[in-house]
């Protein structure tokens, strides 16, 4: 049996914590990471309820809805450019998450060119992801987009 020198011992003083920081700054990327995936996972659910909230609006609120002379709340009446109260809608529910309305891209479509009951709707939105940690920024900077589709009931 081999008894090592005093020699040896001592040049290993200090691999410990070169050792420990290579862990540590590899343990910081990898929590990072998930809390950044985490946060972009919440991020695409707001952006798809918002899309399903504004679907939801203009179905039920179609088309202007007067009739024996009672006047209901009138809805968005819009063409493809002009939908402000649909806008509105996912904006204000896009708002409750982590997005910034500003970078959100709302598009409402009619297929059939009418906003009338039976026919269908289609609204869009998409949010460029903006990465809070920005060592994530060239990796995650994605578009997350979601389309929500309906018929439109009144």
């Amino acid at each position: 049996m081999r008894i090592l020198g005093r020699g040896r011992l001592e040049r290993e003083d200090g691999a410990e914590l070169i050792e420990f920081s290579f862990i540590a700054f590899m343990f910081i990327i990898v929590l990072l990471s998930v809390v950044e995936l985490g946060r972009m996972i919440l991020v695409y659910t707001t952006v798809a309820n918002a899309a399903r909230a504004g679907a939801r609006y203009a179905i039920v609120h179609g088309q202007e809805r007067t009739g024996s002379g009672i006047n209901w709340p009138s809805g968005p009446g819009c063409g493809p450019n002009s939908c402000t109260q649909i806008n509105t809608v996912v904006k204000n529910f896009a708002a409750a998450g982590l997005v910034n309305t500003a970078n959100l891209t709302i598009a409402v479509a009619y297929p059939n060119g009418s906003n009338a009951a039976g026919s269908p709707v289609t609204v869009t939105v998409s949010y460029t992801y903006d990465p809070l940690v920005g060592y994530f920024k060239s990796i995650l900077n994605k578009t997350l987009g979601s389309t929500s589709q309906g018929v439109i009931t009144f």
